[in-house]
């Protein structure tokens, strides 16, 4: 994809996950995604019980789906206590990526990156590696650990991950292998991924 296609966007509708009405007002999580289904469906299988989580599959990248995250954080009603953006490194140039991830946290938006793609979150279930591999490498690795064809809009996935028993163990790789990297230039960083730290805040509200 040319830089001039890098913002180009496919609205979707926000997928809501509301859990009761009863009781003091819950927490409010925002998470945009720069996919539409993938990251969507993973995140909003949480079994969350005390917080509301909306999510939003934008259909783009890089900074287009934080300046959504910014626009829709300053329109709620009421705000948000925690909103995310979750993107990918990809083959997209490294400006774009890093200038992201600043101006998220320029806005006080969290950031769940991937570098290079958000399988690297999903095969941290089975092993650890540091390794730089290609996207096309994840998704062999996965069917190998899955046992089953992968596809990038599973429904089923979040489950599949859970029934490894390994989501600990894969935060701690995340963690160890993000530790591995200087943090001025999260590019380069190939592998690592901060989908952990989203993950374990979603996880204080099961």
């Amino acid at each position: 994809m040319g830089t001039d296609n890098l913002f180009h966007k496919r609205r979707s509708p926000v997928l809501k996950r509301k859990v009761g009405t009863k009781g003091p007002p819950k927490d409010r999580f925002l998470i945009v995604c720069e996919g539409e289904r993938t990251e969507p469906n993973y995140f909003r299988s949480f079994r969350v019980t005390t917080v509301d989580v909306d999510v939003v599959g934008t259909g783009a990248n890089t900074e287009y789906v934080v300046r959504e995250a910014i626009k829709l954080k300053r329109t709620a009603t009421p705000g948000y206590d925690q909103v995310w953006v979750v993107f990918d490194k990809d083959s997209f140039p490294a400006k774009h990526f890093n200038n992201a991830i600043t101006l998220a946290n320029q806005n006080n938006i969290k950031v769940a990156y991937s570098n290079e793609a958000f399988e690297l979150w999903f095969l941290l279930h089975f092993y650890y590696f540091d390794s730089a591999i290609t996207r096309n490498d994840y998704i062999v690795k996965l069917e190998e650990f899955l046992g089953r064809k992968y596809k990038k809009n599973d429904e089923e996935i979040y489950d599949l991950l859970l029934r490894s028993g390994n989501q600990q163990a894969a935060i701690k790789s995340a963690a160890t292998l993000l530790a591995k990297h200087p943090e001025n230039n999260p590019a380069k960083a190939n592998p690592s991924t901060t989908v952990h730290l989203l993950v374990r805040e979603l996880l204080r509200f099961v």
